[in-house]
């Protein structure tokens, strides 16, 4: 006959053993440390296999922030536009819809209705992001903290992930991808992120890019561009009405990117800086304040403004 204590002993040694295997067949592939310990719902538990390097206590729940009685003022919610989820309790969770926003259809977009983006410099199996520092200043990244939730709508639970950033912050991935904003994107809808350097695309539900045309020149936009610019002034393309200016050639993020629209003469905000130039359409480049001095057409991205001979000298532009 066992003794009281043999059997606590039992009791206490089998009651281990199965909330071990349980932690076991909840898990996303591990922790990176044991206070990051991997845990998800028992009815999702694929939703952080696409990084399991990220992965940690993190509530995936169907339907969007509103049905799930989110509090106010927390998650994308608090989240300012253009800007990085800086604070804690805009951490707190993220919404990922299955949405239409401009011409991307379909396209993920946040609890505040912006579109959210993936990068091709970026891997998808194993998830990496490559967006640090300045670059992530430019492209937000959906970040999301330990106990936090994403709630899904429209997107399968399975595609969805977390990976540990270069800074140890956790960034939210779709298909493998890691996302982001665009901080240009000021009101929920706006697009002016996609085709960027011919590497930045509006994400769809299953990871893939959205917006098939932007897509023809994916692995090196530079090249198809810079012969187009050669003789800018033979071939008119349609008038653009805004455009994105980059300190660095090739769309680099390494330094701010600054953003300019409206019609007729606009002066940008930090002249003779510019290396590279993003836009759709046709707009006049001029070397002085007020569309005065030297000037230069161009019909489109410009990869490498030197190759124009316009390197640091925009200081305004003409759009129309």
């Amino acid at each position: 006959m066992l003794s009281k204590n043999s059997t606590r002993k039992n009791t206490a040694f089998f009651a281990s053993f199965a909330a071990a295997g349980a932690l076991l067949l909840s898990a996303c592939g591990g922790g990176d440390d044991g206070s990051d310990a991997a845990k998800t719902p028992a009815s999702k538990p694929a939703a952080s296999s696409p990084a399991a390097d990220g992965s940690m206590d993190l509530a995936l729940k169907s339907g969007t922030a509103q049905q799930n009685n989110a509090p106010k003022k927390t998650g994308d919610w608090a989240n300012p536009p253009g800007k990085a989820a800086s604070k804690p309790v805009q951490r707190k969770w993220v919404q990922l819809s299955a949405s239409r926003a401009g011409n991307l259809d379909p396209v993920v977009v946040n609890g505040s209705g912006f579109t959210l983006y993936r990068f091709d410099n970026d891997t998808a199996s194993p998830s990496k992001s490559t967006c640090n520092g300045p670059c992530a200043t430019t492209w937000p990244p959906v970040l999301v903290d330990p106990g936090s939730k994403i709630f899904v709508d429209g997107v399968n639970a399975s595609d969805v992930g977390v990976v540990r950033r270069d800074d140890g912050t956790r960034q939210v991935t779709v298909g493998g991808w890691p996302v982001y904003r665009f901080s240009k994107d000021l009101k929920p809808g706006d697009t002016n992120g996609q085709g960027v350097g011919g590497t930045w695309f509006g994400v769809q539900p299953d990871g893939q890019k959205s917006g098939a045309p932007a897509e023809a020149e994916p692995s090196a936009p530079a090249e198809p561009a810079e012969p187009a610019e050669e003789a800018p002034d033979q071939t008119q393309a349609a008038p653009a009405g805004s455009a994105i200016l980059f300190d660095d050639a090739n769309f680099s993020d390494n330094g701010p990117a600054q953003g300019v629209a409206g019609e007729g003469c606009q002066n940008v905000a930090r002249p003779k800086v510019t290396s590279s130039i993003s836009v759709s359409g046709s707009m006049k480049l001029w070397s002085a304040p007020n569309c005065k001095g030297t000037s230069k057409v161009i019909n489109g991205d410009v990869a490498d403004l030197s190759a124009i001979g316009f390197d640091n000298k925009i200081s305004s532009v003409t759009f129309g």
